[in-house]
């Protein structure tokens, strides 16, 4: 018999066969033929759990290297790399003062043409892995659909009432900073979720549909949302209604719609061209490292352009990094708990766990300066988002590999 706690746990080989029977209720392969579910593990990393391979696969932990070391150099020292890329950013925005102002001058869809261009590069070799040919499979499974509500409920209900929750519990006298955190709050990430999906190793197919399907929710609920939490619970009088619509459409179709785009025409072409192998082992090592480059490029501009307006209201930044801190620290945890608890595989809760905490700073970003204006407090709170959201998601990436290993999470 099979506890709770101890899913993997076994008595008997009969047991085994019982559990082996009776476990894939949580997959996507329960009633359909061998072939189909052959072709449905490779459409989902094989995201499986399998009492009998977890037990025998015990005696090769010490074959396979540690994910740190499996990692690459840029990977293992990511912490680092983005420490270095924040200070660098404060540091430059602060001695050059005026590489702000000219960083800023350019804007695409209400973003800064240096910060479009480091968002694009950074989620085009990410998407290339992504297994466009076979993600169709992926709609016809039910656990499909029952990821998706599970998504819903994270990303469209707890995440901005718990941002919301912590902005007025620690900004209860700052309404400019509260609304600017709220803006982030209803802002669910369609980019960098994919990198931080990656770096954990969790189900790159799964994560892009999770992202396609915040983004056609982004366009539509954005703007109530954030009229009903802005308006609504904080009574404020800024009129919001203008071009929130159209503002949400346009950078959701950019900041996703371009890369995907180039991906889905790069992967199609170069898998006829190179082949399947080839196109693994020579082209997406190639450009893998773009991702991480792109990111640091990304925060360098970033905070070489809020270098100055950082500084000079640190009392403010402070205030905004606490609610922010304990956001990440709730959400995380608690969905990477709640999928283990009710038997999900590590990939899957992985990619839940990263989706529900990543916000979208650069729609949040563009969407405030559109409303309130660059000099505003709200702009400041949103800016602060990358701040802390960066080293905090990469420092969960860590923490959720090492629970994988704790609790042989398969």
């Amino acid at each position: 018999m099979v506890s709770h706690e101890e899913p993997k746990r076994t008595s008997s080989m009969g047991e085994v066969k019982h559990i082996s029977e009776h476990s894939d209720e949580l997959s996507y392969a329960t009633q359909q033929t061998q072939p189909q579910l052959d072709v449905e593990k490779q459409v989902v990393g094989q995201d499986v759990q399998n009492p009998v391979d977890s037990e025998s696969s015990t005696g090769d932990k010490h074959d396979t290297p540690p994910p740190f070391k499996a990692l690459s150099f840029l990977d293992q020292f990511l912490v680092l790399w983005i420490i270095l890329s924040m200070a660098i950013g404060i540091i430059l925005g602060n001695v050059v003062p005026e590489s702000g102002p000219a960083l800023q001058k350019g804007q695409f869809v209400g973003v800064s043409v240096p910060i479009a261009v480091g968002l694009l590069v950074m989620m085009y070799p990410i998407l290339c892995k992504v297994r466009f040919e076979t993600l169709h499979l992926l709609f016809k499974t039910k656990e499909l659909w029952r990821q998706i509500g599970i998504s819903f409920v994270l990303n469209w209900i707890i995440a901005p009432l718990l941002m919301t929750g912590l902005a007025w519990a620690f900004l209860p006298d700052r309404d400019d900073l509260r609304q600017g955190l709220i803006f982030v709050g209803v802002a669910r990430c369609i980019a960098m979720v994919l990198i931080w999906t990656d770096l954990a190793g969790g189900d790159s197919d799964y994560c892009a549909v999770l992202v396609a399907f915040n983004s056609i929710l982004q366009i539509v609920l954005f703007a109530p949302f954030a009229v009903f939490y802005v308006k609504v619970v904080s009574h404020d009088n800024v009129d919001l209604s203008g071009n929130l619509y159209s503002t949400t459409a346009i950078a959701v179709a950019v900041f996703l719609g371009i890369p995907l785009t180039a991906a889905i025409i790069t992967r199609l072409g170069l898998r006829l061209i190179l082949g399947e192998r080839r196109y693994q082992h020579y082209f997406i090592r190639f450009i893998a490292p773009l991702s991480l480059i792109g990111l640091l490029y990304t925060i360098i501009v970033l905070f070489a352009s809020q270098g100055q307006h950082v500084v000079q209201q640190i009392t403010s930044v402070l205030r905004v990094c606490a609610p922010l801190i304990i956001y990440f620290l709730i959400i995380f945890p608690f969905t990477a708990y709640m999928m283990w608890r009710t038997g999900f595989g590590y990939k899957i809760s992985c990619t839940q766990s990263f989706t529900a905490a990543s916000n979208n700073f650069e729609l949040a970003i563009a969407v405030v300066v559109a409303v309130y204006g660059a000099g505003s407090s709200q702009a400041l709170a949103a800016t602060v988002g990358p701040l802390i959201e960066v080293p905090i998601l990469v420092a969960l990436v860590y923490v959720i590999k090492w629970f994988q290993r704790r609790w042989n999470w398969q």
